[in-house]
C-alpha cells in the first residue's frame, strides 16, 4: 500500500531505486471541478500517463489543514492483475489511465481537499517503484434556505408633522457562500447610496448579472392614484412656511427634527361608513419635494453549520403619500440558484379596520371582546405593513378597569354593567404610513337570569321578614301572659 508516502506534486515524478539508462515516467493531472451544489453527485477524475506497470491507486480526503488524511479509495494491482500480449516486453509503450471516485449526494462535510496518489513499477525493473500525486479542492455550495423582509423598529408611530426615516431589512439565511442581495421598488432596481460597511457589496450589486442599474424616481408614480388636491395643499402650506427641503439628506442615522407646523385649519380627512363604526384617516401636512435617497447597508455573519446569514438594510425618508402601496422586493443572486430568490412586501397604511364584537348582543354581566379582524386594503396590498399599533380608549371617560387606554388587537370588558350601555369605544390603528380611528358603540341588554335571581332574593328577604315579625309577636304575647300570672 502507498498509505503514508509523500509523492511529488502534479505532473511530477519520483523514482526509487538505482539509476537506469531508460527510466520510467509517471505524470498525473486531475480534472478541475466547478463548485458543486449540496445534494448533487460529483465524480473526481485522476488521469495519469506512464510507460510502466500500475502498482496502486489511493485517494485521500485531507482535513485539518493537511495534517490528517482519510483513505477513501484504494486499487491494488497485485489483486487485480492484467496481462499484456505484447510481442516485445522491452518495447517502450505509453499507457493512459483514469481513476474516478464518485461522491453521491455531497454534503457540507465533503467540502475540502482531495489527493490522488499513484504508484507504478518501472519497466526496466520490477524492484523499482515510481510515485506521484495530484490534488483538487472540492467546493460545496449551498443555496439560501430562507429569505424575508421586515421593517426595522416595528411597530412604530405615525408622525403628521415631520419626515421619518424608514428601514427595510432583508434577512437571508443558510447560504454558502454569502449571496448578493439587492432591492427593487415596483419592479425596478433601486440606485442606492452605499455606507462604509457595505461599499463592496454595493459594487457587487451594480455588477450583478443581467441587472440594469436604474434610478427609481418619484416621477415614475404618474400612474399611481394620488390625491392631487391634498398634494397641492401640502405643497402650498410648506411654501408658506418656507420649509421646503430635500428629505433623506440626513442619512440613515435619523431624520432631521423639524418644529411642528401650527396650522389653524382642520386636517384633511376622508370617511366611509361601516356598520356600528365611524372611520377617519389622517394625512400628513408635508410632502417630499424631490427624489428620495436610498441608503444601503450589508452585514453578514457566519453560522455554526458553515453557512452565512446576510442582513441587507435599505433606509430612506418615508413619504406616506408616495410610499403607500409601493411594492418593495428583496432579491438574491447565488451560484447555487438558477434564478433569483425573492421576497416582497407592499407598504400599506391601516385603512378601515373591521371590528367584531363577541357576543354580538351583550347582556349585563357578560364578558365582551372587541377585536380587530382585518382592514379594508387596496388591490396591491394583502396585509397592513409594517405591523400597526392598536390603542383602545373610551370616549368621554376611562375604560372599565380604570385605565385611560389599552394596547393590543383586542379589548376585553369583564362583566359589563348596565351603565356601559351606549358607550363609545375608539380603536386607533397606526403605522409609519398613516393613522386610522374607528369607533364602535356598545349596546348592553338586560339579563333575564340576573333579574330572576334578584326577584328570588327579594322573595326570600320578604318571607324572612314575615317570619321574624310572627316570632316577635309570639314572644311578646308569652311575656305579657307571664306578667299577668
Amino acid at each position: 500500500m502507498l498509505d503514508g508516502y509523500n509523492g511529488p506534486n502534479d505532473n511530477g515524478a519520483h523514482k526509487n531505486g538505482h539509476h537506469t539508462d531508460h527510466p520510467g515516467y509517471l505524470t498525473i493531472s486531475i480534472e478541475p471541478l466547478p463548485p458543486v451544489v449540496i445534494g448533487d453527485t460529483v465524480t473526481l477524475k485522476c488521469n495519469f500517463l506512464t510507460d510502466g506497470n500500475l502498482r496502486e491507486i489511493v485517494w485521500f480526503r485531507v482535513s485539518e489543514g493537511g495534517s490528517a488524511k482519510q483513505k477513501i479509495f484504494t486499487y491494488d494491482a497485485m489483486y487485480n492483475t492484467s496481462y499484456s500480449h505484447m510481442e516485445d516486453n522491452r518495447r517502450r509503450e505509453d499507457l493512459v489511465y483514469q481513476s474516478t471516485v464518485r461522491l453521491p449526494e455531497v454534503k457540507m462535510e465533503d467540502d475540502g481537499l482531495y489527493e490522488c496518489h499513484v504508484g507504478i513499477y518501472d519497466r526496466s525493473s520490477t524492484d523499482k517503484v515510481i510515485l506521484a500525486s495530484g490534488s483538487i479542492t472540492l467546493t460545496v455550495i449551498v443555496p439560501p434556505k430562507s429569505i424575508s423582509v421586515v421593517a426595522a423598529d416595528s411597530p412604530a408611530l405615525f408622525s403628521r408633522y415631520e419626515a421619518q426615516n424608514f428601514t427595510l431589512v432583508c434577512i437571508v439565511t443558510g447560504a454558502k457562500p454569502a449571496p448578493m442581495v439587492y432591492f427593487k421598488r415596483d419592479g425596478e432596481l433601486i440606485d442606492v447610496v452605499p455606507t462604509a460597511q457595505s461599499s463592496s457589496s454595493v459594487e457587487d450589486q451594480r455588477k450583478g448579472p443581467g441587472l440594469e442599474k436604474r434610478l427609481w424616481s418619484s416621477r415614475a408614480l404618474s400612474s399611481r392614484e394620488l390625491d392631487d388636491t391634498k398634494l397641492q395643499k401640502s405643497l402650498s402650506l410648506l411654501e408658506q412656511e418656507g420649509r421646503l427641503a430635500r428629505l433623506g439628506q440626513d442619512g440613515p442615522d435619523g431624520p432631521e427634527k423639524r418644529p411642528e407646523l401650527g396650522f389653524e385649519s382642520d386636517p384633511e380627512t376622508t370617511s366611509e361608513v361601516i356598520p356600528e363604526t365611524v372611520v377617519s384617516r389622517e394625512f400628513p401636512r408635508w410632502v417630499q419635494s424631490s427624489d428620495p435617497l436610498y441608503y444601503f447597508q450589508h452585514r453578514q455573519q457566519a453560522a455554526g453549520d458553515g453557512t452565512m446569514e446576510v442582513r441587507a438594510m435599505l433606509t430612506w425618508s418615508l413619504n406616506p403619500q408616495l410610499d403607500n402601496e409601493a411594492l418593495f422586493s428583496c432579491e438574491v443572486n447565488h451560484p447555487a440558484l438558477s434564478m433569483p430568490m425573492q421576497a416582497e412586501v407592499t407598504l400599506a397604511a391601516p385603512r378601515g379596520p373591521r371590528l367584531s364584537m363577541s357576543p354580538s348582543k351583550a347582556k349585563v354581566g357578560d364578558t365582551v371582546r372587541i377585536t380587530v379582524q382585518g382592514f379594508q386594503l387596496g388591490l396591491s396590498a394583502s396585509e397592513v405593513f409594517p405591523e400597526p399599533i392598536f390603542t383602545w380608549t373610551k370616549v368621554g371617560g376611562q375604560l372599565l378597569d380604570g385605565r385611560e387606554e389599552h394596547d393590543g388587537r383586542e379589548l376585553i370588558l369583564e362583566r359589563v354593567p348596565a351603565e356601559l350601555n351606549g358607550s363609545m369605544f375608539r380603536c386607533t390603528a397606526q403605522n409609519p404610513l398613516g393613522s386610522t380611528d374607528t369607533h364602535t358603540r356598545l349596546i348592553v341588554f338586560d339579563n333575564p337570569r340576573l333579574r330572576k335571581g334578584r326577584e328570588h332574593f327579594i322573595a326570600i328577604d320578604a318571607a324572612a321578614s314575615r317570619c321574624s315579625l310572627t316570632l316577635t309577636s309570639v314572644l311578646l304575647l308569652l311575656s305579657f301572659t307571664c306578667e299577668l300570672t
